[in-house]
């Protein structure tokens, strides 16, 4: 058996013989039947009654381990296939299709024999997944805001269907950003029955030549988002052109397209409800300020009754006009009031990442999080400033800069503030120091001193400490195993130290 508490990551899915039995059962039963496996397994999985879960032909492929408490020496996992043997060995199911590739070629012919094999297997797959086998090297490379470096996926090509674009409609969202919304004739594509498409934005939509009556070729990208792939000339009939809106369809506000933008956007900011609605709704995700409870229904239910405007209001809401509210009883009130207070308490990254300032990730919210310390010098930094924190350039820190500007954010912050949201402050950076104003990234392991420590170091010193590295980077803290980041340093011409070094710069 595997250690204790070990996290176990894997797949769920339902085998299509499973699917098959599934169906035939529910239609016996005068029940609804599911379109694909996939939803029949992610229905599943929602179930409340676990006993209803038990009953469904679900699997479990294991894939990866997460977090782990106890774990014996006596296990050395250095690499991706040693630990799926392991982990068949504590008895896990694992697939059989995993293969390692020396190389490019072998990835690629990989990928040809299993789109070859795709529609024999008992379970749906879309495409395969390259991933670094070396444990070692997949924890240098890291990961950006949602996704590995160290993995790709290489999708099979989409299912394709011919329907009729009846018309097109503008969303808008958290940003005010219009984006044309393709209204089809149902078609079954790709295991499901698609009405609407997204067409990108104008310039895409101009691209493709586009017109309302048009022919068209739907496909489901990555077997997922519907969207228009091409328009069938040779078909067409009386179409009319799509025009971009002067004025947002939500609250009339002028559309704004700014010059080498391809997006357009309502100028209506906080009085458009499509944008306050879809900002709240980013505000309490899962990334964000992750409000258990408090999804895309519940927010449009309290928008439509003039509860929320700002996220401020939020942690304004009592149990009683919770409870009031449709489908809401007083247990489940009480529930989100919890989760709203528990909220309260968080990190300044996930508040920058909450508030919505277009172009700012979660990635590059955590920068400004480690480079500022709190809210305060942040909103004072000027541009010069804001463009020294790694990954933030011209544009992105003019975003910032005009973010904090405006009185109305401001407000909003010290409304927050003022009705109970903290975060852990770290010590303040010294006003004076050897290493002052100087940036370094450290990468490797370093002889008789942690990360960590080195880290403190620096920060004592006057110094900043960020896991990017760019060219406007002053040192790379480097050692054993320093790996791709000692490449790119050489490459961008960043001077690279290493302990030795940095003891005789702290003394100054």
């Amino acid at each position: 058996s595997p250690p204790a508490l070990v996290e176990v990551r894997g797949e769920v899915v339902m085998p299509r013989a499973g699917f098959a039995r599934l169906n035939e059962r529910l239609a016996a039963e005068g029940g609804k039947t599911f379109v694909n496996p996939r939803n029949a397994a992610a229905g599943a999985l929602r179930q409340l009654d676990p006993g209803i879960t038990a009953q469904r032909p679900l699997k479990f492929f294991a894939y990866a381990l997460g977090a782990r408490r106890g774990w014996p020496d006596s296990v050395q996992l250095e690499d991706h296939i040693l630990l799926m043997r392991q982990l068949g060995d504590w008895g896990f199911v694992v697939t059989e299709l995993l293969q390692e590739c020396a190389d490019e070629a072998a990835c690629l012919a990989y990928y040809e024999a299993m789109q070859s094999r795709r529609d024999g297997l008992d379970f749906d797959i879309d495409g395969v997944v390259y991933k670094v086998s070396q444990l070692a090297l997949r924890e240098e490379l890291g990961q950006v805001a949602r996704a590995p470096r160290w993995a790709i996926a290489h999708k099979f090509p989409a299912e394709e269907a011919v329907t009729t674009l009846n018309d097109v409609e503008f969303q808008v969202g958290r940003t005010g950003a219009l984006t044309p919304v393709a209204r089809l004739e149902p078609v079954f594509v790709g295991g499901v029955t698609v009405s609407n498409a997204t067409l990108h934005n104008m310039d895409e939509l101009r691209r493709k030549d586009v017109h309302i009556g048009d022919r068209v070729v739907v496909r489901r990208a990555g077997d997922v988002i519907p969207e228009v792939l091409r328009v069938l000339p040779e078909q067409r009939g009386e179409v009319r052109a799509v025009a971009l809106p002067t004025h947002c369809p939500v609250c009339g506000s002028e559309v704004e397209q700014a010059e080498g933008e391809a997006v357009a956007r309502c100028s209506g900011s906080l009085i458009c409800a499509a944008q306050r609605r879809e900002g709240l709704k980013h505000f309490a995700s899962r990334r964000a300020m992750d409000i258990e409870g408090l999804g895309s229904k519940l927010i449009d239910l309290m928008v439509d009754a003039e509860l929320l405007h700002t996220p401020a209001d939020i942690y304004r809401l009592d149990v009683d006009t919770v409870a009031a509210l449709p489908r809401m009883a007083e247990k489940s009130a009480q529930n989100l009031i919890q989760a709203v207070e528990a909220s309260k308490q968080t990190s300044l990254a996930r508040l920058l990442f909450a508030l919505g300032i277009r172009d700012v990730g979660e990635v590059t919210a955590a920068q400004l999080a480690e480079e500022f310390g709190d809210i305060e010098p942040l909103m004072s930094a000027d541009l010069e400033r804001l463009i020294q924190v790694p990954d933030v350039g011209e544009v992105v820190a003019t975003r910032i800069r005009h973010f904090f500007d405006d009185a109305r954010n401001r407000e909003l912050i010290a409304q927050l503030r003022a009705l109970g949201l903290s975060w852990p402050v770290p010590r303040a950076r010294p006003q004076q120091g050897p290493l002052m104003d100087q940036s370094f990234v450290i990468t490797g392991t370093l002889e008789g001193m942690t990360r960590d420590e080195a880290k403190a170091r620096i920060i004592d010193a006057g110094g900043r400490v960020s896991s990017a590295l760019s060219a406007r980077t002053d040192f790379l803290l480097a050692g054993e195993k320093a790996g791709s980041k000692l490449q790119k340093a050489e490459k961008l011409g960043v001077p690279v130290i290493d302990l030795v070094a940095l003891e005789k710069m702290l003394r100054g």
